[in-house]
This record gives structure tokens, C-alpha cells and sequence, in this order.
């Protein structure tokens, strides 16, 4: 087997919501140990407070009433590069934020690991890469992370305004570091905010997360 191929089968195991067990050296399986506290798509998304870049902590419950995103985000995976270096994410931002969503980039990368950025690190990523959240949520110990199950850069939720998960999963369909790929791919980010727009059920609430595995401590 080559290594693209083990690679990308040891990034695709992180899977949605199942929460069951999670890659760990040289691709064995185990149980994860906070898979019972893992959201629910059709229940209430976990709440959390959490610090931004701005030094001010950001509550989930502030924002009920709102559509909300979370991003899960490391800047040096390469599947997180792709979506950023096409400028696909930015536009879904700027497009979605336009709509009064809130967009909310969590970093739960811990201190040390691949992804970790300070304060200062994470807002010139913002700028640099011309990006468009809401706000940049620091979550160096994995609290917020792990209450969600997240176990890829990108993972993608979506809160409808209720307070319950209508979505989670990939940002779409081609689980590939190639930008090529991102004009052919469906998104299921927009998908769903299209489906909630129409007043129907989200058609596609879980998929299977895709790209770099969490860097937990």
C-alpha cells in the first residue's frame, strides 16, 4: 500500500459523531475516552465558553437566536491549506457571515503539536489569509474539541437557531488536498443553510470528517 493511501485512510478514520475510536500510532484503532460526551446531531449543541484572539470569552449560549458554524482549523494541514489557498473558505465565510450567521474558527490544537498558535499567531493568519469568521476561539486544552467529537482539520458543525445541531461533518464531498477539486465538490456546509433556508430538514446532517487529525494533548 502506498503512503498516500495509508495516510489518507488514517485521516478519514475520524469519523462524524461516532465518536467510537480514533487513530493512534501507525493506524491502530482505539477507544477515545470522552465518546460519550460527544454531540448529538438532532440534540442541543454542547455549550462552551471559550477565550477569542481578543482576550474575551465567547459563549454559545450568547448567540441563540443565530445560525451558528464551527470550524475546527489548523493552519499547517494540508487539507485545511487547500480550502484557504483556493480561497473557498474565505468566500464561504464572507457569504455566510453576509447573512447574519455567526462563524465561529476553533483552534484546539495544544501547546507544542502541529496547528498551535498564540493570540497574536491566530489574527495574523486571519489577516494574512484575507479570512472572514466572526470571531477565533482558542481551545488549547481540547474541552471544546472533545465535547464535540471534532476529530479532523476541517470539521464542520452547523447550530441552528434554537440551539440544536442540524449538522456535522466534512466541508464537502472530495477528501483530497488537491484545490482543483473544490469547483467540482459539493459543499455540505451551504447544503444545509440552503436546506434550513427552504424550511426543510437538513437532507445531509452527518457525514464522515475528513483531513488532519486533531492535535490533542
Amino acid at each position: 500500500m502506498s503512503r498516500h493511501s495509508l495516510s489518507r485512510r488514517t485521516f478519514l478514520a475520524g469519523t462524524t459523531l461516532a465518536g467510537l475510536a480514533t487513530v493512534a500510532g501507525r493506524g491502530v484503532l482505539v477507544p477515545t475516552v470522552w465518546a460519550a460526551a460527544v454531540a448529538k446531531v438532532g440534540e442541543a449543541a454542547p455549550g462552551f465558553t471559550t477565550t477569542a484572539t481578543t482576550n474575551k470569552g465567547v459563549s454559545l449560549a450568547d448567540q441563540r437566536g443565530k445560525i451558528v458554524i464551527l470550524e475546527w482549523t489548523n493552519h499547517d494541514c494540508p487539507y485545511v491549506r487547500k480550502h484557504y489557498e483556493s480561497g473557498n473558505m474565505q468566500t464561504l465565510q464572507k457569504e455566510i457571515t453576509g447573512q447574519g450567521v455567526i462563524w465561529l474558527t476553533l483552534i484546539s490544537s495544544s501547546p507544542g503539536t502541529q496547528g498551535y498558535v498564540t493570540p497574536k499567531q491566530a489574527d495574523e493568519l486571519t489577516s494574512t489569509r484575507k479570512a472572514n469568521p466572526t470571531a477565533v476561539l482558542l481551545d488549547p486544552t481540547g474541552v471544546v474539541g472533545r465535547a464535540y467529537g471534532a476529530t479532523n482539520t476541517p470539521h464542520m458543525y452547523v447550530i441552528d437557531k434554537s440551539g440544536l445541531l442540524v449538522y456535522a461533518g466534512a466541508i464537502d464531498d472530495r477528501p483530497t488536498t488537491r484545490p482543483s477539486d473544490v469547483p467540482v465538490a459539493h459543499n455540505y456546509v451551504r447544503a444545509a443553510l440552503d436546506d434550513m433556508a427552504a424550511g426543510r430538514p437538513v437532507q445531509t446532517p452527518v457525514t464522515r470528517a475528513y483531513g488532519c487529525t486533531v492535535k490533542y494533548a
